[in-house]
């Protein structure tokens, strides 16, 4: 059984080497996928991940860790073909809706420059709607610990900093595991790596 993690957007796989060593420590055999956002299309980058996911599929039983972006990627990778299914994938701060904040970011233009096709997609809500969903069964690992109130863009809405509790869902069912955690750093924390681990035995992974 091998684990696939995917960072997020303007990461690399250093970011989760963190819980990578977590889940070996378990046990599983994990292998990273990572992309540059600044030098790929989001549809180049999906390309590259459907050929991993159809390889990894033919060596067995696999299951997915995806950081935020990382997220999209594998529900668009997964929906090009038909690849064998993973057993369980784990979401950890994944804006499945439209992010309120992504249109703000594009203004930018560092932002625009860095993050390319892929940080244009997130202010589109026409790429939201296209995006399929997802038939494996799946965790969704939200954050709460971003400001709230009066300063926050997100007013009294519980956050990660980045992307809000309602954007993380795939579904109106989704029961989601809220965490006091910030966006960009979550699978660093330790709450976070148990709640991946559990998720993932829960399935026999």
């Amino acid at each position: 059984m091998k684990i696939l993690l995917i960072h997020g957007l303007s990461r690399t796989p250093l970011s989760l080497f963190g819980l990578e060593w977590h889940l070996q420590k378990i046990g599983w055999t994990t292998e990273q996928f990572g992309y540059l956002a600044v030098t790929e299309t989001f549809d180049r980058i999906v390309e590259r991940l459907r050929v991993r996911l159809r390889a990894l599929a033919s060596q067995g039983s696999y299951g997915i860790v995806a950081h935020s972006l990382g997220g999209l990627l594998t529900r668009a990778a997964l929906g090009l073909s038909s690849i064998k299914l993973p057993k369980h994938i784990v979401m950890l701060g994944t804006p499945n809706q439209p992010p309120r904040l992504a249109p703000h970011a594009w203004h930018l233009p560092p932002f625009r420059w860095w993050t390319g096709q892929c940080g244009l997609n997130l202010t589109s809500s026409d790429f939201f709607a296209s995006l399929p969903g997802i038939d494996s069964p799946y965790t969704i690992v939200a954050g709460t610990g971003g400001l709230r109130g009066f300063w926050s863009p997100f007013g009294d809405e519980p956050n990660d900093g980045i992307v809000a509790l309602s954007e993380t869902r795939l579904s109106d069912g989704d029961r989601l595991v809220q965490l006091p955690v910030m966006h960009t750093f979550m699978m660093n924390n330790s709450s976070v790596q148990k709640t991946v681990v559990q998720a993932l035995k829960n399935h026999k992974i």
